[in-house]
């Protein structure tokens, strides 16, 4: 036990006070005796017994009295169990992830922990909050609580590690009490383990009642037609699916299209022809739990014709020709000795057929073309060596090709999951007539495409996210193999001469810093912009020479359609999704909090730290004990005779 003032406890010396009373009151008495009064002898002597007993116990409730009173002005108290962190700063990171859209016994998960936080954290508490998105450093609940009414959902997924990096940051060589509040939906982290190593952290977990969700997964072109596009539309179900879903197609707003989508198993894929038109749009779903995946949009720009070069032999250039159709590509055929550099910087795919030299001065100028989101073809000569054709192709990633063997192979596999076969097949092909080829060159580093029956590589590729680099590892003339006839070389080539940025949808997704390559010249202090009705941002841009390169970043914070605009001027319309990584709701992963105090909500956390850091006072008690001791002294005044 301690004391608050002990200097007070000199005033026990007062103690003496009512010794000294009790001494002058128990005096001697000097005897007399009388004749004839024996009875009043007896009476007198068993009187005197009871005064003594009653001063006695008068004298032990005045002292105890006086002692308690003294006790009670130096405010004993006993020290609180954990001393160490009564200094702590109260952190609280709150997960706005769109998981927390989930309905839970009280409504929306996020309103709900809001809501309690509102209710339940004392106006003079003084805390940090970290959102996904949003930070509010060293403030009380009055103070933000407008900003925490309207805070919204962000694409962001709830990153723990990254949020405790900026609290460090922030915080250097403080101790903090934590308080985690998250679904725990597909939660990752390498900090979790060592977190409450050196501070105190409290995990509270909302719950999702109805962990059923659909999702619109993607969209693709699956067919163009002369006169529709056909979508491919996937649906992804969790945990208790609905057998049937309403699907609607809207452009610009107005429905184009309607059907319903039915559930065999997890996933369910729609078909719907739509005008071939300009599509600046969206798909839409209607189901009972999670809305921000209800939404899938996308804009189709009209088709333009992409421009390709094939360099090499005329002869060999033909099959070229018929690929590369007028109606859809600007075509052309050129010798190397003959090719125009000034001309690679225009167009959308490079095809070097069987070229007996690669000039060093071909190999700087396509990377940098490369880089600017160009799609070369490799078509090796068997007079290259593997030093010249290692040499070229280290422009391009790390490629790497071994010697020329002579031997037949047949091409069998086919990568149906690559993008470039995408949209070819509906489904996966085992018995087409296989193409041979007579000899080939080994070839490793790349993303498989096309392989042949011994797993080697017959077509393979590489990209920096915005040109891609596609490579064969044999020659492709009649005399060295077949595959001029099959029915896979159409696909293959037409899809390699393809940009993307002309043809296809233009949908991004939100937070994987994706890149676009578009045409347009613009002024040194020039920029161009991202917006729709009510908001926009300024991308990355870097200028190459006629083209600008955009980087989106974790940029814009808000699916939807988007202009890309020059000043008044329109450039391209673009698409924004949120990343589909909070939609399956049964992934709940509590691994990382399981070293945390698990409580039920904040105002549980607030009286724990309260509990285990204040010290016990017990002044109180001794002020009971003097009205106790002061009642017990006047009942013996009055009863005790």
């Amino acid at each position: 036990m301690q004391f608050k003032h002990p200097e007070i406890l000199y005033f026990l010396f007062l103690l003496v006070i009512p010794i000294l009373v009790h001494l002058f009151q128990l005096r001697k008495f000097k005897k007399e005796y009388f004749t004839n009064v024996k009875l009043l002898k007896e009476l007198q002597i068993q009187t005197r017994k009871s005064s003594k007993i009653k001063k006695w116990l008068l004298l032990a409730t005045r002292l105890f009295l006086l002692a308690c009173l003294i006790f009670a002005f130096a405010q004993p108290f006993f020290d609180a169990k954990d001393t160490t962190n009564k200094g702590n700063e109260l952190i609280i990171l709150l997960d706005n992830s769109f998981s927390m859209q989930a309905k839970g016994a009280k409504g929306e998960l996020l309103k709900r922990s809001i809501q309690d936080l509102l209710e339940e954290l004392p106006e003079n508490q003084q805390f940090s909050l970290l959102t996904n998105s949003e930070v509010f450093w060293d403030t009380d609940i009055k103070s933000i609580q407008k900003e925490l009414q309207n805070l919204d959902y962000s694409a962001m997924p709830f990153q723990l590690d990254y949020l405790i990096n900026q609290v460090e940051t922030k915080k250097k060589n403080t101790k903090k009490d934590y308080v985690i509040i998250t679904d725990a939906i597909q939660s990752e982290s390498k900090k979790a383990s060592t977190l409450a190593e050196n501070n105190i952290v409290y995990f509270i977990q909302p719950e999702a009642e109805n962990k059923t969700n659909i999702s619109i997964n993607n969209v693709i072109i699956s067919q163009v037609l002369d006169q529709f596009y056909e979508l491919k539309i996937t649906l992804q179900a969790f945990g208790e699916r609905d057998n049937e879903v309403p699907l609607s197609v809207f452009s610009n707003k107005k429905a184009i299209a309607k059907t319903i989508a039915k559930f065999d198993n997890t996933k369910s894929e729609i078909l719907i022809t739509i005008p071939k038109n300009d599509f600046h749009g969206n798909i839409s779903i209607e189901d009972n739990s999670l809305s921000y995946d209800n939404e899938f949009y996308l804009s189709i720009s009209k088709p333009e014709k992409a421009n390709v070069i094939a360099i090499g032999n005329s002869d060999k250039n033909k099959f070229l020709s018929r690929i590369f159709t007028a109606d859809e590509f600007n075509f052309q055929s050129t010798e190397l000795a003959t090719l125009d550099y000034n001309q690679i910087e225009n167009q959308d795919a490079i095809v070097l057929n069987e070229l007996e030299d690669l000039p060093v001065a071909l190999g700087t100028t396509l990377k940098s073309f490369y880089e600017k989101g160009g799609n070369i073809i490799l078509i090796p000569n068997a007079k290259n060596t593997t030093s010249l054709l290692n040499t070229f192709a280290k422009n391009f990633g790390g490629l790497n090709f071994s010697q020329l063997t002579i031997a037949e192979k047949q091409i069998t596999k086919i990568n149906f999951s690559h993008p470039l076969y995408q949209t070819v097949f509906e489904k996966k092909v085992t018995n087409f007539q296989y193409p041979n080829v007579k000899e080939s060159f080994g070839l490793t580093g790349s993303t498989n495409i096309l392989q042949y029956e011994d797993n080697s590589v017959f077509v393979g590729s590489t990209t920096n996210r915005l040109g891609t680099f596609y490579v064969f590892s044999a020659p492709i003339n009649k005399q060295n193999t077949n595959f001029q006839n099959a029915p896979l070389i159409v696909p293959t080539f037409y899809n390699m001469g393809q940009n993307q940025g002309k043809t296809g949808i233009n949908a991004y997704t939100i937070g994987e810093n994706e890149n676009l390559i578009l045409e347009t010249i613009l002024a040194k202090d020039e920029v161009v912009s991202v917006q729709k009705e009510g908001y926009s941002f300024i991308p990355m841009q870097q200028i190459l020479n006629a083209k600008c390169k955009l980087s989106f970043g974790d940029y814009p914070e808000e699916a939807g359609n988007f202009d890309i605009t020059k000043g008044k001027e329109s450039l391209k319309k673009i698409s924004f999704n949120y990343p589909r990584t909070e939609s399956d709701l049964t992934q709940v992963s509590t691994t990382n909090f399981e070293n945390f105090t698990k409580a039920t909500n904040i105002t549980t956390v607030l009286n724990d730290i309260t509990s285990e850091r204040t010290s016990n006072e017990i002044w109180k008690w001794f002020i009971i004990a003097t009205l106790l001791f002061l009642i017990t002294e006047l009942l013996i005044q009055k009863f005790v005779k």
